[in-house]
């Protein structure tokens, strides 16, 4: 489970978060959606340790900055993160040994060949072009199991067979119980992959849309992101 409690984050007299609070529980895929500038970044990179910030973070009941959550946390940033000089099966082997997960090579194997990586296996990372670098960044971020998951547009620059399996992904991390948490502008790349959707402006949630039938729930989730976004630009 993650839970966000009262995080603001300011940089300088800028407030890109403010009190921002929700958690995604175990088995459930949230998402995370607004314009440039909304903070979807920022609140991402406060959760997994890359900012200092105001509040509290919690990933299981640890602090999100402990030795303890940072083995539980899978993180896909926007642009991928390789290493130049380690071929593609040396950047499995090396997060592996880095969590002790050895007992996950088999699984690491099958993640590189669904993302069509294991004939690329003896590539360096500098070698690979910029989806591959994204499908590699992926595989890397899952390969130790994670428990909480988040992806920050992992869907962009990818091919169709690569978005096909990371949808997949997704089900199969939600029915293993993890939580996910996937930032994305794609609403159509989430359609059928959400269970709640946050909706950004101004670094505050200006909406929360539940995916399940309700009177309160008529409005599509494209509609309703158009609605806020669109409608508060008009209104200023």
């Amino acid at each position: 489970m993650l839970k966000v409690e009262g995080v603001t984050k300011r940089y300088g007299k800028t407030l890109a978060n403010d009190d921002i609070s929700f958690s995604v529980e175990d088995g459930q895929i949230a998402v995370l959606m607004g314009p440039n500038g909304a903070g979807k970044s920022t609140i991402i990179k406060c959760i997994v340790g890359l900012l200092r910030f105001q509040g509290k973070i919690t990933l299981n009941g640890y602090d999100n900055k402990s030795v303890e959550a940072k083995a539980q946390i899978g993180y896909i940033p926007e642009m991928p993160a390789v290493y130049d000089l380690l071929t593609v099966q040396e950047h499995m082997q090396f997060i592996l040994r880095a969590y002790r997960k050895m007992d996950n090579l088999d699984y690491a194997q099958a993640l590189l060949e669904r993302l069509e990586l294991w004939d690329k296996k003896d590539k360096l990372g500098k070698q690979l072009s910029k989806g591959m670098q994204q499908k590699l960044s992926i595989a890397c971020a899952l390969a130790h199991s994670p428990r909480v998951v988040i992806f920050d547009e992992p869907l962009v620059g990818l091919d169709p067979h690569a978005i096909k399996e990371l949808k997949a992904i997704f089900q199969e991390l939600r029915q293993g119980g993890a939580s996910v948490l996937i930032s994305t502008h794609m609403i159509d790349s989430v359609e059928d992959s959400w269970d709640v959707a946050h909706i950004m402006m101004q670094g505050r949630f200006a909406a929360t849309m539940a995916n399940w039938p309700s009177e309160m729930n008529e409005k599509t989730l494209e509609q309703l992101f158009f609605e806020i976004t669109e409608g508060r630009e008009e209104g200023r």
